[in-house]
């Protein structure tokens, strides 16, 4: 039995054009359940929180250089092959007003890139990845460009490409957003090596260790892109506090602590996705520490603001291109918020649909 006003999903389409700047933290209410923000942590640690307020620097003029040398240590590399930039999302704005060209962005993917490139005044292209197959990377159909930039894993589905299928794309420069890539325990789908001509990966603190609000992430690339980028950044972007967080979470000794966040969010999210299969929702199979959910079974319009009412805030999925309003992005929580947001859907699931 069918309820009423549902759809299939895969065969429907949304041609309202998606709000490219939108992002989740707008999804979020006073006193609601936060599953709508990808920061895997409530605050950042205390030995972090310790490094940012003692023995800073704050009347001097922001100096990246240990943050590279630390970085560059982090992932062998070359220090040459490092930028820190004040998030990800100043890196995009970078890429965009440097590397020349055409370009292609993979959807569903993060839209600031998109939304970076149309605010130079380029027209990128896009590419849709298919729901009906899991939204796994074709190489072979993504059209070459000058530049091409996909998520890995990516956000908002979580899929998780292969180094192969990336390293196949057709770009003369590919850029590879690995925001989430530190959340998972191996990380040998990463592009990230000791030699990357043509490419530049993208970084992200936010999430493991919580310092949204600070703005620190980094760029490893080949040396001449990397010089390309930092000429157009302005001067002092990232600030002394971003930079001492920098330093303080790629020192070796926090590997293990990492590690440990990395295996905690693996086992949660296979917690959160039996909950949600148990109740006939699909999930799409995934590896990042979120789940991207179609909820077309219980409603053919978005039930954002139906678990809002329930206490629950969820990024929606109508923003991301390829994706419509039964769409939403789950963050990774505790079991026990699981089970209450789970409970939620059962009781929208069965004021829907009465007879099932």
């Amino acid at each position: 039995m069918r309820c009423i006003g549902m759809f299939d999903a895969t065969s429907s389409r949304d041609v309202t054009e998606p709000d490219l700047w939108h992002h989740g933290d707008s999804d979020l209410g006073h006193n609601l359940v936060d599953f709508a923000v990808n920061v895997r942590l409530p605050r950042p640690p205390q030995w972090l929180m310790e490094r940012l307020t003692t023995d800073v620097d704050w009347a001097s003029y922001p100096n990246t250089e240990p943050a590279r040398q630390t970085i560059a240590a982090h992932h062998g590399v070359d220090a040459s092959m490092v930028l820190p930039v004040a998030g990800a999302a100043e890196a995009f704005t970078l890429i965009a007003r440097a590397i020349k060209g055409t370009s292609v962005v993979v959807h569903p993917q993060f839209t600031e890139p998109e939304a970076a490139l149309l605010a130079a005044g380029r027209q990128p292209r896009r590419h849709l990845l298919d729901a009906r197959t899991g939204f796994t990377l074709k190489h072979q159909r993504v059209p070459a460009a000058d530049l091409v930039l996909v998520g890995n894993p990516t956000n908002p589905t979580a899929v998780l490409h292969t180094a192969h299928s990336l390293m196949a794309l057709s770009a003369s420069v590919l850029v590879v957003d690995e925001a989430f890539m530190d959340a998972l325990p191996d990380q040998s789908e990463s592009l990230i090596a000791a030699d990357m001509t043509g490419r530049l990966v993208l970084r992200s603190l936010t999430k493991t260790w919580a310092i949204a609000g600070i703005r620190a992430g980094y760029v490893v690339g080949d040396p001449t892109l990397v010089r390309l980028l930092a000429v157009q950044q302005p001067p002092w972007s990232v600030s002394t506090p971003a930079v001492a967080a920098m330093v303080a979470c790629c020192r070796a000794e926090r590997a293990e602590e990492a590690d440990t966040l990395a295996r905690e969010a693996v086992q949660y999210r296979s917690d959160l996705v039996k909950r949600l299969q148990g109740i006939g929702l699909r999930t799409v199979q995934g590896a990042a520490p979120f789940v991207l959910l179609d909820t077309s079974p219980i409603s053919a319009t978005s039930l954002r603001g139906l678990l809002a009412e329930r206490g629950f805030a969820v990024r929606r999925g109508e923003t991301f291109p390829g994706l419509g309003p039964t769409w939403l992005r789950l963050a990774v929580r505790t079991p026990a918020q699981h089970e209450q947001l789970v409970e939620a859907l059962i009781q929208i699931k069965e004021d829907s649909c009465p007879s099932l």
